[in-house]
């Protein structure tokens, strides 16, 4: 299932990560594992860290290998939704029916 991770990193938790050199290790462990279909980071509203991954969940057991070295390594606030592509959305109408 194609699912798009939301995630805020608070300043200080990013500042630290920067400065031990665990955070461009920790992106790079997340993206080589989850191989994305898109990833994009960016300043979030209250000015924290943020990022927006599209990836294919094969199995609801990945959650926890995927977001807990987010929590524990960076403090990380982590949201996990379903998305669709237009393709999808409209495969999904075409099967409404009436």
């Amino acid at each position: 299932m194609r699912m798009m991770m939301t995630l805020e990193v608070p300043v200080e938790a990013g500042n630290e990560a920067i400065k031990g050199g665990q955070l461009p290790q920790l992106l790079e462990h997340v993206l080589g594992s989850l191989k994305p279909e898109a990833a994009y980071f960016s300043s979030t509203d209250d000015g924290s860290r943020g990022g927006y991954i599209v990836f294919d969940l094969e199995d609801p057991s990945q959650i926890p290998v995927i977001v807990e070295p987010l929590y524990q390594q960076l403090n990380a606030q982590v949201r996990l939704q379903p998305v669709m592509t237009a393709e999808d959305v409209q495969r999904g109408l075409s099967q409404l029916g009436g």
